[in-house]
């Protein structure tokens, strides 16, 4: 009788600890660092950044502890993917500054083709990596392509990191916002009427981009400027250096 208790009490702890919602205020501390070593324009204090380790540091370890559950909303769980992308970035740059472009910190680490496959943290007890995080999770599951006009790779070219943290409950709102300031962002991409020069994140996610339109319609949905439908399509290159100090 008693074996019987233990086991349904198990049972019963385990299916409450699978529905668990998530924690009030998880990301906050990631707003205020954001906030205190990050500027409007998306440019980032690395330096900063350091001098805050400890904080950064608890956040990430928060993150390493309380990861997803299926007692999770869809918001809830695409804004914690989008800020564990971001913060682990900032992480990686942190830990290996100063550094010229984050391109640059696979040298020397064998069998590793690329920084972002560069497995150097855990969630879940799970071993991870950067692109974990953006292809087999965001981009897998969740059928959101703004994820790439959230998700900041520390390059000049990569959107803008944005000075406060995705939260489920303005996340809608905080996806358009990213999408209108990238799309209409002349640094980024150039839209003239009769010629469209574009980041290579639509050329390289193009797929993306078009499960529910058409290429150029999606452009347009977010663009302040009109273009003709047989508009030119190029690619800019793409300015992996810094972004920030």
């Amino acid at each position: 009788m008693r074996l019987i208790v233990f086991t349904f009490i198990s049972v019963f702890l385990v299916a409450q600890a699978s529905v668990a919602q998530q924690p009030s205020g998880m990301h906050q501390p990631w707003t205020e660092l954001l906030q205190t070593h990050v500027d409007t324009n998306g440019w980032v204090s690395y330096k900063g950044f350091r001098t805050d380790s400890l904080k950064l540091n608890t956040y990430l370890h928060s993150l390493l502890q309380q990861p997803p559950t299926s007692g999770w909303s869809r918001e809830e769980k695409l804004a914690f993917w989008i800020n564990a992308y971001n913060a682990f970035t900032i992480k990686l740059i942190v830990d290996n500054y100063p550094v010229s472009s984050i391109k640059d910190i696979k040298k020397g680490i064998p069998f590793i083709n690329s920084v972002w496959d560069i497995k150097f943290f855990e969630i879940g007890g799970q071993k991870m990596d950067l692109n974990q995080i953006e292809h087999s999770i965001l981009r897998k599951e969740f059928n959101e392509p703004r994820i790439h006009f959230s998700i900041v790779c520390a390059s000049i070219s990569c959107p803008k990191l944005r000075n406060e943290a995705f939260e489920a409950q303005q996340l809608e709102q905080q996806l358009q916002e990213q999408a209108s300031d990238f799309i209409n962002d002349s640094t980024k991409n150039k839209i003239g009427k009769d010629e469209l020069q574009l980041s290579s994140i639509f050329n390289w996610f193009e797929k993306d981009f078009t499960k529910q339109t058409t290429f150029k319609e999606y452009v347009q949905k977010y663009a302040k400027h009109e273009f003709e439908a047989t508009s030119k399509v190029k690619y800019m290159d793409y300015n992996w250096n810094l972004n920030g100090e």
